[in-house]
């Protein structure tokens, strides 16, 4: 079941007190980037170190950096195993999903505290 799924059954049900949504979450996303563990490795040379080796592995890492409203970032990854399997855009979706699983407790943690204070 996907997040809009859970949402819809959740609508049906009529379950309306303070919670975080799916459009919440996503509406709180002000950027995104992408880029291969590869492709952080070749750009990482100002940084003054220098790559342990040439990993084609690197090649299939996709990483995923959400920056939300406030400034705070997240981070999703996926790996494929094969170069024969790999995707861009598959490991980018994965990426970016896994980010948004961390931003679910987080926007939870900002409403708690929220009615907390409210009541």
């Amino acid at each position: 079941m996907n997040d809009q799924a859970i949402e819809q059954e959740i609508q049906d049900k009529g379950l309306t007190a303070p919670r975080v949504t799916p459009g919440d979450v996503e509406r709180n996303i002000r950027s995104e980037f992408y880029f291969t563990a590869g492709e952080g490795v070749l750009g990482q040379s100002q940084m003054g170190t220098k790559p342990a080796g040439n990993a084609d592995s690197l090649n299939r890492l996709t990483f995923c950096v959400l920056v939300l409203a406030n400034g705070f970032t997240v981070t999703g990854e996926s790996a494929c195993v094969t170069k024969a399997n790999f995707d861009a855009e598959i490991g980018k979706k994965v990426a970016r999903q896994n980010a948004i699983t961390k931003i679910w407790p987080l926007m939870g943690y900002e409403l708690t505290q929220r009615l907390h204070v409210e009541s």
